[in-house]
């Protein structure tokens, strides 16, 4: 497909994609100068990193240098400096290969931009005034018609009006109405000349501007656009063999890392704490015995044995061999607070992926759509301003004077793909709400968890209770007091895990729920996505694992389940497809 003959007539457009082409390239000379910065920088934190580890110049270095594995961490750092050495070359590379080169192109481009798009500019004005100038023949042709016939019809009408007394002065005026007839008429027929032989000549220039000129000139600026790509193209191929090209070395450094880690010799390091602290004596003999009578009776040393036996055998006090990770007191709260505080920091600090995937449900769901309100604003910002240069340029386009509405073209163009890159934005965005939305569960199911705990009494007690069946996700907290913990217990708990006192500290209490009795299964679930439990009472499980339900979700958006006897945890209700048992669900 050649610009030429495909689009005569976007010679704007081609101006303006001409212009993105070199802005890409500058973009792209700077995301290289930036990597550029980013290896140096890390060469520097490596090497300064090496250097602050290295053994320092005393005596104590002497022995240090006897053991092998001090040998082998020296080993380390001098691998680790020249490991940093060679992302110094990357970072070299990068600057002489990439960034050098495509800054002398750059220069190289606009100006060849610049030549043509001169000489197209050139071209139009050309064929824009040989337009004139037959609009202009054209004009004078029609008025030369117009004053011949004005003329033939005054000689008409002279010639109409000649009577018998003034016959000589009539016959005078008659014959200068023809002589000027006549000359109108030449006139009209010298502007038909002209007008004919320059229409001709326009048609001529015409056809050789649009099948000649302005093709040859977009053939030269599509050259100059596909050698521009071809050049991006050989520095991203550059850019990964940069990298490519110090993998030996770096792989020499790796290998001597690893050589020194295998060089090392527990036995051989054994030996030389022998070497270094043998003394060479022999151990004491026995002490002979010295009677010094039946009567008197040797003082215990404060330094026997006896004594040191007697100072150190004290009572054992009470200890629990094993702590449950499910027990219904204080560690499941401590459960809860982890899991929370991990989460909140995340939200804190902005960790995690792009789609809040590590939050809970209704966590994410909210993030999703304040990111989506976000995004809306700044597409409304980016129309508002679009339509702000839209009208400066309407006004540059009627007034002259005051700009050239062709500066207003680049911005535009800025504006208009930020403007989709943001739409863009949104429609990811809006995917991933309507995923979140469909997992979570429905507001039926939520009024009827609600419902529950509003036909309790509309005391602290319900509160309390409601508290105690949050999952590791919740905010409960242990500011309950004694005497509220006694109010509670009379009335029934909802929470099949009942917890009557869980601010109790006592050991006698806590030895109640070390032989804590298996809770029953209430049904299965197949999980339909992985999910890594790192935090304190979660369990990992894999996509399309079948586990035990013991726990149904209480509304927070966690479900206790069973893979065997000794493990079992809390997974999100969205991860995993419940079938609770008909029992279950009619109560």
């Amino acid at each position: 497909m050649s610009w030429g003959s495909e689009l005569w007539d976007q010679f704007d457009n081609l101006e303006k994609h001409t212009q993105w082409g070199i802005e890409f390239v500058e973009k792209y000379t700077k995301f290289v100068k930036e990597r550029s910065e980013i290896e140096t920088n890390y060469a520097k934190q490596i090497r300064n990193l090496s250097k602050k580890y290295q053994p320092k110049k005393n005596s104590r270095e002497e022995e240090e240098s006897k053991y092998t594995f001090c040998k082998a961490f020296l080993t380390t750092l001098n691998e680790l400096n020249d490991y940093a050495g060679q992302h110094e070359v990357i970072a070299e590379n990068l600057t002489s290969q990439i960034i050098a080169e495509l800054t002398r192109y750059l220069t190289e481009l606009k100006a060849e931009r610049k030549s043509h798009f001169h000489d197209g500019r050139k071209a139009q004005q050309h064929i824009e005034s040989s337009w004139k100038q037959l609009e202009s023949c054209k004009r004078r042709f029609e008025r030369d018609c117009k004053e011949a016939d004005r003329a033939q019809q005054y000689f008409e009408k002279m010639d109409a009006d000649i009577n018998v007394t003034k016959a000589d002065v009539e016959k005078r005026s008659s014959h200068k109405a023809r002589q000027q007839a006549q000359m109108r008429h030449q006139m009209a027929a010298d502007s038909k000349g002209d007008y004919s032989s320059y229409l001709q000549k326009f048609n001529q220039e015409q056809n050789e501007h649009y099948y000649t000129i302005i093709p040859n000139i977009f053939q030269k600026l599509q050259d100059m656009e596909e050698r521009r790509i071809e050049r991006i193209g050989v520095c991203m191929k550059t850019f990964s063999d940069v990298d490519r090209q110090v993998l030996p070395i770096v792989g020499k450094c790796l290998d001597g890392m690893t050589n020194a880690a295998e060089s090392i010799e527990p036995k051989t390091d054994s030996k030389q704490v022998v070497e270094s602290y043998k003394s060479g004596f022999e151990p004491p003999g026995d002490v002979e015995f010295e009677d010094y009578g039946q009567t008197m009776k040797r003082t215990a040393s404060d330094t026997s044995l006896s004594n040191s036996r007697e100072g150190k055998e004290k009572p054992a006090g009470k200890s629990k061999g094993k702590l449950w990770p499910f027990i219904k007191n204080k560690n499941k709260l401590s459960l809860k607070l982890i899991t929370l505080n991990s989460q909140v920091r995340n939200l804190i600090e902005g960790s995690g992926p792009e789609d809040f995937s590590h939050l809970p449900p209704e966590q994410r769901r909210k993030k999703l759509q304040g990111k989506l309100d976000e995004l809306n604003k700044d597409i409304q910002k980016e129309m508002d301003q679009r339509d702000a240069l839209t009208k400066m340029k309407d006004v540059y386009v009627k007034n002259p004077q005051m700009g050239d509405p062709a500066s207003v073209d680049p911005r535009l163009s800025e504006i208009g793909q930020n403007i989709e890159k943001l739409q863009f934005e949104v429609q990811k965005f809006e995917g991933w709400l309507a995923e979140v939305e469909e997992r979570m569960p429905s507001k039926s199911d939520s009024h009827r968890r609600s419902g529950i705990y509003e036909t309790q009494n509309n005391t602290t007690v319900s509160n309390n209770c409601a508290q105690d069946r949050e999952s590791p996700d919740g905010s409960y907290t242990e500011e309950q007091n004694s005497e509220t913990q006694v109010k509670a217990n009379p009335n029934p708990n909802p929470n099949p895990n009942p917890n009557p006192n869980p601010t109790s500290s006592t050991p006698e209490f806590d030895d109640e729920f070390d032989d804590e009795e298996t809770l029953p299964t209430i049904g299965t679930c197949k999980a339909l996505y992985p999910f890594e439990g790192h935090n304190e009472g979660t369990i990992s499980v894999a996509e399309g694992e079948l586990l035990y339900v013991i726990e149904e979700d209480k509304g927070d958006g966690w479900t206790r389940v069973r893979r065997n006897e000794d493990e079992e945890g809390y997974v999100p209700t969205s991860y995993v497809e419940v079938f609770l048992e008909a029992n279950a669900k009619d109560s």
